[in-house]
């Protein structure tokens, strides 16, 4: 093909591929058909058979295979390649990969002409060509050769391999080839019948190495048979014989493996190629990389059975003194390395004669030892950068450390490794009910006890992260009566002081507890002390000054940010130990993990640059499985978490059922919807970067708005445009809400439902503006109704719960974000999500206010969705993927600004039937 250019701006990368195997292998061709191929470009008819089996007939291009090979390697990338142009396009890849490589070898075809084919193929070629065939769309072989049913597809990995054969026939040729034959044949550019050659093609040969010898060694060539994998023979024999042809290619065979090992240049200058002395050097280069390199080329090594090569290394932390204080400044601990022979640490002595060695071969325990030079340099340079403790204890969790770069094996000794085993075995260590607790623990509570126990003992912190409702509260009450130690003070959201001043003067009468918060605050130096996070920002320094025996974050997720002014503040109070609460220590990313732990436990994870780059990328990115195992093992001592639905937690706690609830648009709810969708799609076409970022935000809230009520929405964009344009008319009480919104409707019906039954109900909007909308709705209707929001007092908030508990108001209107965490509503046995919080993990959290230990009564979850919208799209997909890493949950709305025109356009279209 004269123009390949010219071929690829016609878009052959997104038809339709099929191979054509011929015979010489060279002249195979690849036919392109499809919708992108052009008519003028397509001289040829080609049937082809479809999935389902039926055949057709095509216009199709066919191309040579070998001007066919670089249209398809492009198309293994091209955005919008064709699952068949694609996956010949990797077949490529493989193929050269392979010839690269030196992996073919000279072959005579059925035909009697002269090939070049890939092989031999060691154990992992094999693995990959039958994985990539495996992979074989049923277009790429959906092609009737002559001879076959036209409705019977060939047979993928025979399929494959032959394709594979035809790209290696197709590299340029050369003078080795002429070597390896003695004749013409298997160098020229055109096929050459050669059956005289059958014997000798058939009869190919590979080398491998045997290493002989104690303290000087030498590399013996040995010959094998490709026909017969059996037959093997020393290149001292096989010169002592009669074929000429094996020893050519014997010949060839040791080029290639001097091109992986020098060294073996040696042998080319011998009459005989049979074996060659190896220098130190050579022997220090063969242990380094040269045996890899060597593999790579198909050549094995074998070492002798009497040279022990199982010389391994470990790096040694901790010793043998007392503990060193985690986070003073004398928490350095020694690291050193140490050398074994078959899992036997050697002595001091044996580490002084290994140093002192300058040869790779060392006589040890009456034995002759392979010694790698790296290993020589590690018996030398035994001492190390000393590490803090906590990094020691999180390499002696881990297994692993980082030594000049490279993840090296750990041992742990002295009190690391006695700290290690009592780290293990925290739940087996009995620790009584303090006396003076009002309250039975459950067994995973006491369990827990004697975790946090355990911890706070240690000078290590840990995060208590059971599900909400499962009382840790009372856990961390028993906690602070257990240690005597000194004042507790607790960190919590405001619509929490309540609750904590509630549960101590429960469980534990007498003690004092103070809180700190509103005008006129005085610190308390006993008992606990309670703030809110928000007071605690403003006055970390002057608590700061109290030595504080705990410090306990409550719903430590709020301060996820590490960089926030909050996260800071709290960080600069000290502590004998501090305690994180949460039932989400991971809402999105394990950034968020990082900031709690790096609290409790501080320099545990390193630094956040070091932990993202260790953790984070191997974890969240990569999906490296035995990165993700270090990193459990290595968080696990410092997090307890259990669920609900753990066996022996909770037995006694009623069911939770959800179900989503679609509901239609209104006419006026699909006019306003398309209309958005228009309007607003225009301005994100029209942008770029952050300023369409936030156009993309600007589209999703407005429809999330038009979904929950047309009122909603057209306030919003009345207080956008200075409270003219759009703004409703309607009573003096504000717009009529019945009748215009779908999800409205719905609510009521719910509601009346529940009221009926003599039940209760928690509703929770993201929206306050949607959530005062419903109580005037609800309060019109005659329906008893509360509203908690952000800007709702904490004495008030606290009347609320009261009043709801006590039965005083069957509905409880609440916020999400203001009330979606902490709260005690146990009178509840529904729950409304009105619209939907974009993280699961958010909501599982709100429903948790209903379903807590106290609950005595199933939970019912109501999700409203408006039917064909965006909200119905994105349902589906949280209920198909709940994983972290999954983009809408890691990142919510922000994931989806990152979206082009076409998949924004597609997500956010109004259908009908969905």
């Amino acid at each position: 093909m004269s123009n390949l250019g010219g071929a690829l701006n016609t878009g052959l990368e997104r038809c339709a591929v099929v191979f054509e195997p011929a015979d010489p292998p060279r002249l195979s061709t690849v036919a392109f058909h499809g919708a992108e191929l052009p008519a003028e470009r397509s001289p040829h008819r080609l049937v082809v058979t479809r999935p389902d089996g039926t055949a057709h007939e095509v216009a199709a291009l066919r191309l040579p295979i070998g001007d066919a090979v670089p249209l398809l390697s492009r198309a293994r990338r091209a955005a919008h390649a064709d699952p068949a142009a694609a996956f010949w396009g990797a077949a490529v890849v493989l193929a050269l990969h392979l010839v690269a490589r030196g992996r073919v070898r000279p072959a005579v075809t059925d035909g009697d002409f002269d090939a070049w084919r890939l092989g031999p193929l060691d154990a992992d070629d094999a693995r990959r060509v039958r994985a990539l065939a495996d992979a074989m769309p049923a277009t790429a072989r959906a092609v009737p050769l002559p001879g076959r049913d036209p409705l019977e597809l060939v047979d993928a990995e025979p399929h494959l391999r032959a394709f594979l054969d035809a790209v290696a026939d197709t590299m340029p040729r050369g003078a080795a080839a002429v070597h390896a034959a003695g004749a013409p044949a298997f160098a020229s550019p055109e096929p050459q019948r050669v059956p005289h050659l059958r014997d000798w093609a058939d009869q190919g040969v590979r080398i491998s190495l045997r290493i002989e010898g104690a303290e000087s060694l030498r590399a013996v060539v040995q010959v094998h048979s490709l026909a017969d994998p059996a037959a093997v023979v020393d290149a001292a024999d096989l010169w002592a014989g009669a074929d000429r042809r094996a020893r050519a290619d014997t010949v060839v065979g040791i080029r290639r493996a001097a091109r992986a090992f020098p060294p073996l240049e040696r042998l080319l200058d011998l009459p005989v190629p049979d074996e060659v002395a190896l220098l130190d050097s050579d022997v220090a280069h063969l242990l380094r990389d040269g045996a890899v390199r060597l593999a790579a080329a198909g050549v094995d090594v074998h070492w002798p059975k009497d040279l022990v090569r199982d010389l391994s290394a470990k790096a040694v932390l901790g010793d043998t003194g007392d503990r060193p204080a985690f986070f003073g400044p004398g928490s350095l601990t020694a690291v050193n390395w140490q050398l074994a022979l078959g899992g036997d640490p050697l002595t001091p002595e044996e580490l002084d004669r290994l140093a002192e060695a300058h040869r790779p071969v060392v006589r040890l325990r009456d034995r002759w030892v392979l010694v790698d030079p790296e290993l020589a340099r590690k018996a030398r340079e035994r001492d190390l950068k000393p590490v803090t403790a906590i990094d020691a204890l999180g390499a002696a969790l881990t297994g692993v450390t980082e030594v000049d770069g490279e993840q090296v094996e750990v041992a742990a000794t002295g009190w690391l490794d006695d700290l290690r085993a009592r780290l293990a075995l925290l739940d087996t260590e009995p620790v009584a009910q303090p006396p003076a607790l009002r309250a039975t623990l459950r067994d995973y509570q006491l369990r827990g006890l004697r975790w946090l126990d355990r911890m706070t003992s240690l000078g290590l912190g840990g995060c208590l992260a059971d599900d909400m409702g499962l009382g840790k509260t009372v856990t961390l009450i028993a906690l602070h009566l257990h240690r005597a130690a000194g004042p507790t003070l607790v960190v919590c959201p405001a619509s929490l002081l309540g609750n904590w001043q509630r549960e101590i003067e429960r469980f534990a009468p007498g003690v004092p507890v103070r809180r700190y918060h509103g005008p006129g605050r005085e610190v308390a130096h006993e008992g606990f002390v309670l703030t809110t996070y928000g007071t605690m920002r403003l006055d970390a320094d002057r608590l700061a000054e109290v030595d504080w025996d705990l410090v306990v974050a409550d719903e430590a997720q709020h301060v996820k940010n590490p960089a926030s002014d909050t996260a800071k503040a709290l960080r600069r109070i000290p502590a004998t130990a501090r305690v994180a609460l949460t039932g989400t220590p991971v809402e999105n990313t394990l950034t968020e993990l990082w900031a709690v732990l790096d609290w409790t436990t501080p320099g545990l994870l390193g630094d956040l640059p070091r932990f993202k780059a260790r953790w984070v990328k191997a974890v969240e990115v990569d999906r490296d499985h035995a990165a993700a195992a270090r990193f459990a093992a290595l968080i696990r001592p410092f997090l307890l978490r259990r669920r609900k639905s753990d066996p022996g937690v909770a037995p006694e706690l009623p069911p939770k059922t959800e179900t989503d609830r679609p509901v239609a648009l209104t006419h006026e709810q699909a006019a306003l919807y398309e209309a958005v969708v228009r309007e607003l799609m225009a301005e994100v076409a029209e942008a770029d970067g952050m300023a369409r970022r936030g156009r993309i935000v600007k589209l999703l809230t407005a429809l999330k708005q038009v979904c929950n009520h047309p009122a909603q929405y057209l306030a919003a964009v009345g207080r956008e445009s200075g409270g003219a344009a759009g703004r409703e008319s309607g009573t003096a009480a504000g717009p009529v809400l019945a009748g215009r919104s779908g999800k409205l409707e719905l609510l009521d019906e719910l509601l009346d439902a529940i009221l009926a039954e003599g039940g209760a109900v928690l509703v929770f909007t993201q929206y306050v503006a949607m959530a005062r909308l419903i109580a005037r709705h609800l309060s019109a209707r005659g329906v008893a109704t509360q509203l908690l929001h952000g800007g709702t007092p904490v004495a008030a908030r606290e009347e609320m719960v009261r009043r709801f508990q006590d039965g005083g108001a069957p509905v409880f209107l609440l916020s999400l974000k203001a009330a979606g965490t902490g709260l005690n509503l146990t009178r509840a046995d529904h729950v409304v999500h009105y619209d939907r919080w974009w993280n699961p993990a958010v909501e599982d959290q709100a429903t948790d206010r209903a379903h807590r230990i106290g609950q005595t009564r199933p939970v019912q979850v109501h999700r409203l969705i408006a039917e064909g919208t965006v909200e119905d799209r994105i349902a589906r997909m949280l209920r198909a993927k709940r994983d972290l890493a999954d983009a809408v949950l890691t990142r919510g709305e922000a994931a989806l600004t990152e979206l082009t025109d076409d998949e924004l356009a597609d997500l956010v279209e109004l259908r009908s039937g969905t």
